[in-house]
């Protein structure tokens, strides 16, 4: 045994003598006091600590689930009589212990962040019962899938644990489980933004877990930063180091893709594809669902092939507007909207763009302030004059200018807002002093603009609206639009198609082509790709002849 010396003070100790005690016994229990004072610091024998360990609840816990996450899932989570863990969640729970290293994918529901939620549990629960040095660093493709979905799941599940079991308090919520880490005795699990690797490189332990979530959009960087502690482990190495790469498939590039391929270099890594079929049969989705989403975005699209399939796939070549793009600016406005910024950016609108509905197709007024789309308004089989007042009670109350599709029955909304905000003369199209107007939107228009490369033009309006959209929504021009996140948004704005034609000008695939090919009308992203094309045509004040011409020969039947 090996003795190590207490600071407690020896007249504290019980064993003291009383005051009429002789020397000798004064002696004795000085001694035995002192022996008492240093006792519990004294290493057991190895007999002690099996005795202790069996028990200890902490330490029969530590033993038991140790090597077991998927047993622990069965045993210590409180589970309602329709709930538990799937086959699938089982069965990755068991290839995790065994690889060390796994990478699932899958559509929308299979039960990602719950899953990586429990993982989290388990780990740092049964490694601080025994008393070792662990981590657990999570980072994600987006900083608000650890704010606002991995990390208060996390929460969500510490409360329905089995502490009877585990062998400890429930976690204190201010000086153990915080917003975004858990910090107990012997480890801690925090949150990491995934483009700073130095913190993912920076993490030393024993006992090693990193969680890479949604990770379809993890630089390779941050993923290269966790390699160290791999090479470090094995079979005579006290350190041993999991990971686990979970995500819905995009675009078949980047660090997950070639993990799910098993690209050279990364065959160490045990990959799972969850099925939409397996989900279903766990009840975690329908095919009522998956058939609405092939109607919305059609089978072939990459939005159906990544969301539903879980499937990687990219978008169609000749597509204007890519799906990664659309899905960074639905990251920024998550961020605006948890922020609480929306509210304020809305108090005031810059342009408000309405495609009008006609034969079935619903009327869509998409809300900009700045770069921002703040909210996206639909009114089915509305009439004109309807329609009309919707508009106008907006810009009059939040100002701006309404962005008006003038083909067909929308011409008629174009001549009666024009009336209401006082700027019938062609050559205005704002009125300085109420601080609202409207501009006329012809998408069969001749454009006279170029692209930002100033080499290729336009056949139409439409083609140069469109294209603006995907310039101000290209990665490489440092884009700060943002748009809710909209199924019926999303799936309009990849859907359409465009070609150069002969004589050198881009042309985006017509509306009615559109509508023949996926089944129905772009009208959402219609409305917004006009919200957007009056900011960059200020200097489009005036009003063509062709659509003067239009407007003065509309006697309100609709066209």
């Amino acid at each position: 045994m090996t003795l190590l010396i207490q600071s407690q003070p020896f007249w504290k100790a019980k064993h003291l003598a009383p005051a009429s005690a002789s020397l000798t016994d004064l002696s004795k229990a000085l001694g035995d006091s002192l022996l008492s004072a240093c006792s519990p610091l004294i290493e057991p024998d190895e007999s002690e600590v099996t005795q202790e360990s069996e028990t200890n609840p902490a330490k029969v816990y530590a033993r038991k689930y140790w090597h077991d996450f998927r047993q622990w899932m069965l045993d210590c989570i409180v589970w309602k009589d329709d709930e538990g863990p799937t086959p699938y969640q089982l069965e990755m729970a068991e290839t995790l212990i065994r690889e060390k290293r796994l990478s699932g994918r899958g559509p929308h529901g299979l039960g990602k962040t719950s899953w990586n939620a429990w993982l989290i549990l388990w780990f740092s629960t049964t490694r601080d019962a025994a008393e070792t040095d662990w981590k657990i660093p999570t980072t994600a493709g987006a900083w608000r899938q650890l704010s606002r979905f991995l990390w208060p799941e996390v929460k969500k599940w510490a409360k329905r644990l089995r502490w009877d079991i585990i062998g400890r308090e429930p976690f204190h919520p201010i000086f153990e489980l915080q917003k975004l880490a858990l910090s107990l005795k012997h480890g801690e699990a925090f949150a990491v933004a995934s483009d700073n690797p130095e913190l993912i490189e920076g993490a030393h332990a024993d006992q090693l877990l990193y969680i890479f979530d949604e990770s379809k959009a993890v630089p390779d960087a941050t993923f290269d930063a966790a390699e160290g502690a791999f090479a470090n482990t094995g079979a005579n190495s006290r350190i041993e180091a999991f990971a686990v790469a979970m995500s819905t498939p995009g675009e078949p590039l980047g660090r997950f893709y070639d993990i799910q391929s098993k690209k050279p270099g990364l065959e160490d890594w045990a990959v799972r594809h969850v099925t939409f079929d397996e989900v279903v049969r766990a009840g975690r989705a329908t095919w009522q669902w998956a058939t609405q989403r092939k109607k919305l975005w059609g089978e072939d699209s990459a939005l159906y092939q990544n969301k539903v399939l879980g499937k990687f796939a990219s978008q169609d070549e000749q597509g204007i507007i890519p799906l990664a793009w659309v899905e960074a600016a639905n990251e920024r406005w998550n961020e605006l909207k948890d922020n609480g910024q929306l509210l304020e950016l809305g108090k005031r609108l810059d342009a408000v763009g309405v495609d009008v509905g006609e034969m079935g197709d619903e009327t869509v007024m998409a809300l900009r302030s700045g770069q921002v789309i703040i909210d996206i308004i639909h009114n089915s089989k509305q009439d004109t004059m309807a329609t009309t007042g919707k508009v106008f009670s907006i810009i009059s109350s939040r100002k701006g200018r309404a962005v008006v599709d003038v083909i067909g029955i929308g011409a008629g909304v174009v001549s009666r807002l024009r009336e209401l905000t006082q700027t019938q003369d062609r050559y205005t199209s704002y009125n300085d002093e109420k601080g609202m107007g409207v501009v006329p939107f012809h998408a069969a228009r001749a454009s006279e603009r170029m692209d930002s490369s100033g080499e290729m033009g336009f056949i139409n309006l439409r083609a140069e609206a469109w294209w603006a959209m995907r310039e101000r929504l290209d990665p490489a021009n440092h884009s700060e639009v943002a748009l809710p996140q909209d199924d019926k948004l999303t799936g309009d704005l990849v859907a359409p198609r465009y070609k150069v034609t002969s004589s050198g000008k881009y042309q985006v695939e017509a509306k009615a082509d559109i509508k023949k090919r996926i089944g129905r009308s772009t009208d959402t992203g219609d409305a917004v790709i006009m919200a957007y094309w009056q900011e960059v045509t200020r200097e489009y004040g005036m009003v063509s002849d062709e659509i003067a011409q239009e407007l003065a020969n509309y006697d309100g039947s609709g066209w």
